[in-house]
């Protein structure tokens, strides 16, 4: 609607300016209607070369629009073009009443019982109903998205894999595994060994199940979302939600396994008394520590994970940056941005592994150090 008004408005200003102009050079110097009408037609001919232009404007290629596309979350799985996986849509109006349907329904711009996909405005990318006074409002959503069903994905491959070694233990107890096996048994006996025992010690076997399975979630989550295919290609660790729910997980095991010395030296740590009364400064920087740990885990792994997505999304984008500018520099673009983004990629499995380790590791140790016990003397 916006660029039909921009054309109607453009093309009466120039209807102005040129029956104007014509006016004026009838009266100074008599031009005759043979002219005029040439006038005419050359007005066409630049009104129609304007609305080209816009056209092409309006289709080339947008690299903020397109890299946060690819970044965000979706309610269908695009697999190439406008090849789209379909996915459950399940919305609550205001009037409590539940609605099921799929997301092909939504799928370019099309309205559904009175829901549809809002493309501006605060709830961008997200589904908006109209309320009966004809206002936007948010319903309940509890939509399997892209980045949801792919958390289902990644939760599942864990369990096949981590499984799969639980029962070549139980078939073959005196044997060790070789291959893939192997390498699953010597990364795990590494995590246990050097990470979780030595920081937890005795109490190693209670946290390794939680710690083992943080860790094998995001790796496996990190290695599906280098993969440009279904089911891989979502940014899971890329979305804050999920950081969030993996770090409030850990706040609650922290807190939850909490001793009496950890709570105490939180609320009465062992300072002057100065420092405790009559204004409690330090507790209240010992209450602040115990939420910014969390939030500290979560905005790591998000940070990293998005911009390892984000570097190679800008480096292919430079390929179609640059094909305005010829063929030559077109070829050359496109395998330096080939050969770069190929590198990052490589470079991101090496990240997407230290990040699953770090946070494992920073879980294990916040754990640690709310097992404190006191010393006996």
């Amino acid at each position: 609607m916006k660029n039909d008004l921009k054309y109607i408005l453009l093309t009466l200003v120039l209807l102005v300016g040129t029956l104007v102009a014509g006016t004026l050079g009838v009266a100074a110097m008599g031009v005759s209607g043979e002219e005029s009408q040439w006038d005419e037609n050359e007005l066409a001919v630049r009104v129609d070369s304007v609305m080209q232009q816009e056209e092409r404007e309006d289709k080339a290629f947008d690299p903020k629009k397109t890299i946060f596309e690819h970044l965000g979350d979706e309610y269908g799985w695009t697999i190439i073009g406008k090849v789209t996986i379909p996915l459950p849509v399940i919305v609550r109006d205001n009037d409590g009443e539940w609605y099921f349907f799929s997301s092909s329904r939504l799928a370019d711009g099309k309205t559904y019982k009175g829901f549809r996909v809002a493309w501006e405005g605060a709830y961008e990318g997200k589904i908006v109903g109209v309320d009966a006074t004809g206002n936007e409002y948010r319903p309940y959503d509890f939509s399997i998205t892209k980045n949801a069903f792919s958390v289902m994905i990644s939760g599942l491959v864990t369990m096949l894999i981590v499984f799969s070694l639980v029962r070549f233990y139980k078939r073959k107890k005196f044997k060790a595994p070789r291959k893939g096996m192997g390498g699953l048994e010597m990364i795990i006996e590494m995590l246990y060994k050097e990470v979780i025992v030595s920081v937890l010690g005795k109490e190693a076997k209670r946290y390794a199940p939680y710690l083992l399975t943080l860790f094998f979630f995001i790796f496996i989550s990190n290695m599906m979302g280098l993969i440009a295919v279904f089911p891989g290609g979502a940014n899971v660790m890329g979305n804050m939600s999920i950081t969030l729910v993996l770090a409030l997980c850990t706040f609650v095991v922290i807190n939850v396994s909490g001793t009496k010395e950890y709570w105490k030296d939180i609320f009465w740590p062992d300072v002057p008394v100065g420092l405790k009364c009559p204004v409690p400064l330090l507790p209240i920087i010992e209450i602040f520590g115990v939420f910014t740990k969390p939030v500290a885990l979560m905005i790591r792994l998000f940070a990293n994970m998005l911009g390892g997505h984000l570097i190679v999304l800008v480096l292919i984008s430079l390929i179609f940056l640059f094909s305005v500018m010829g063929q030559v520099v077109l070829g050359v673009t496109t395998v330096f941005s080939v050969l770069f983004a190929v590198f990052m990629n490589l470079i991101h499995v090496l990240i997407g592994f230290i990040q699953a380790y770090v946070f494992m590791l920073l879980s294990t140790i916040f754990i640690g150090l709310a097992r404190v016990r006191k010393v006996k003397s």
